[in-house]
């Protein structure tokens, strides 16, 4: 740490997520600063680190990996170049925050999870759903057994379309993996088995639908039956003809329901049926931006040792499952696991 007790971090990709959400969040926290910021568009960069203060703009990747006044990388690149920074970056010795998805198959996956294990470095996935104040209250209502078995859970993300002039990475198959299903998708299942507790999968039947004019699917639609567990529906889109994007999740269980959004609980009691939904107490800002400040606490907090580090390695599981359900798609069968 170079700066008394700051985390120096080091930031991969200045597009969209960079801009909105980390370069914003940490310009004025306490704890942790951008030490140092990379992108191939370095004009953009440059620009980016002036406005902010970030003192320098590194020429290439390896920059960063190699810097010794760096104490973590924050990687928020096309998701084909994860898998590489992510190991590149704990070979390093520095911490990882990495955008979804953690590497684009799940032996990617247990690739970088094993060169974590070995460095001793923290290596966190950005999946910000699980930080929201609604999903942190509906999860022990679900894994409790307060609404009975659960047996169905439905789980969607639809997105408005947007016109675009010209792809870009993550509509070309080679840089995204995949669509709606890699982008979205990987979202919407990672929160649906976080909350089951990480529910085995017996079998998957998907199907997709090619968007106009790029190489990937816009929209998936999964059926996944768990081990010993519920029905899983997932559903996703980038081409929703609507006013307003749409995001939630139902449980269904013998003895109760729970849905986000909005963030409901109901429980089949003697007197019938009861309203039991946790009053979610005012935060600062939108559910996303507040998820994604809890997220980089709990990042920095393992960075520093003020945590111990948890690998996050449900994501070869969680990679599995989209494997699948694209070999599904694919192959116009059920899959078994």
């Amino acid at each position: 740490m170079t700066d008394g007790n700051d985390l120096a971090i080091g930031l991969l990709g200045t597009g969209a997520v960079a801009q909105v959400v980390h370069l914003p969040m940490l310009a004025h926290y306490r704890g942790a600063r951008i030490a140092a910021v990379c992108d191939l568009d370095r004009d953009k960069a440059a620009a980016l680190a002036s406005r902010l203060g970030i003192p320098d703009v590194a020429r290439a990747d390896e920059a960063i990996f190699e810097n010794p006044e760096l104490d973590a990388v924050m990687i928020c690149t096309p998701s084909y170049l994860h898998e590489a920074q992510c190991i590149a970056a704990l070979e390093g010795g520095k911490h990882v925050l990495v955008e979804k998805p953690l590497a684009l198959t799940p032996e990617g996956a247990r690739r970088v999870l094993d060169v974590a294990e070995r460095t001793g470095r923290s290596l966190m996935v950005a999946m910000n759903n699980r930080y929201r104040a609604d999903t942190l209250a509906l999860k022990p209502f679900a894994r409790g057994g307060e609404l009975g078995d659960i047996f169905f859970v439905k789980a969607g993300w639809l997105n408005r379309k947007v016109r675009m002039t010209r792809p870009t990475w993550r509509h070309r198959r080679a840089s995204a993996g995949g669509g709606a299903l890699m982008d979205l998708g990987v979202q919407v299942v990672d929160l649906a088995l976080w909350t089951l507790d990480h529910p085995k999968i017996d079998r998957v039947v998907a199907h997709l639908h090619r968007g106009e004019n790029i190489e990937v699917e816009d929209s998936a639609a999964l059926l996944c039956t768990l081990v010993d567990g519920p029905i899983l529906n997932i559903e996703v889109t980038w081409s929703m003809l609507d006013r307003r994007d749409r995001h939630y999740m139902q449980l269904l269980g013998t003895h109760g329901a729970g849905s986000l959004t909005p963030f409901t609980v109901y429980k089949e009691l003697e007197q019938g049926l009861v309203d039991v939904t946790p009053q979610i107490p005012p935060g600062q800002g939108n559910a996303y931006n507040q998820s994604y400040r809890q997220l980089m606490q709990h990042f920095i907090d393992t960075a520093t040792g003020a945590r111990p580090i948890e690998l996050p390695y449900d994501q070869i599981d969680l990679m599995h499952l989209i494997q699948l359900a694209y070999t599904a798609a694919g192959e116009g069968r059920e899959v078994h696991a």
